[in-house]
């Protein structure tokens, strides 16, 4: 049986950017673990989460809800990115990859949004 979530492109798009994001924090340091580590992948999986929430017998205004938490989680992982970079955990070239991909991640989101009003 198929969820209607899964039918979704930017679900989709938001399971594969928590995976990118959960394999750039496997060289945070370990003192991050509870901190940084722990904010960017909780944040970057509620992205993908509230896709799936929303989209399940919700109504387009319940929906549109819960796209917009899914829109702040992205939001987040943004800052967090600029966080991991600030500190010396990431170097420019994956901060510029991961952040063109929240912010395509992001609008995807918010043009689904979009065609719920």
């Amino acid at each position: 049986m198929e969820f209607k979530f899964e039918k979704l492109r930017v679900w989709q798009q938001a399971i594969d950017f928590a995976h990118e994001i959960h394999l750039m924090t496997r060289s945070f340091p370990k003192e991050e673990l509870f901190i940084l580590t722990s904010q960017i992948k909780r944040a970057a999986d509620s992205v993908a989460l509230n896709i799936a929430e929303g989209s399940t017998g919700q109504t387009d205004a319940q929906f549109s809800q819960f796209l917009g938490y899914a829109i702040r989680s992205g939001v987040e992982v943004v800052t967090c990115l600029y966080l991991a970079k600030k500190r010396g955990f990431i170097n420019d070239e994956i901060f510029g990859k991961l952040y063109k991909d929240a912010n395509l991640l992001i609008r995807s989101t918010q043009a689904l949004r979009n065609t719920l009003k």
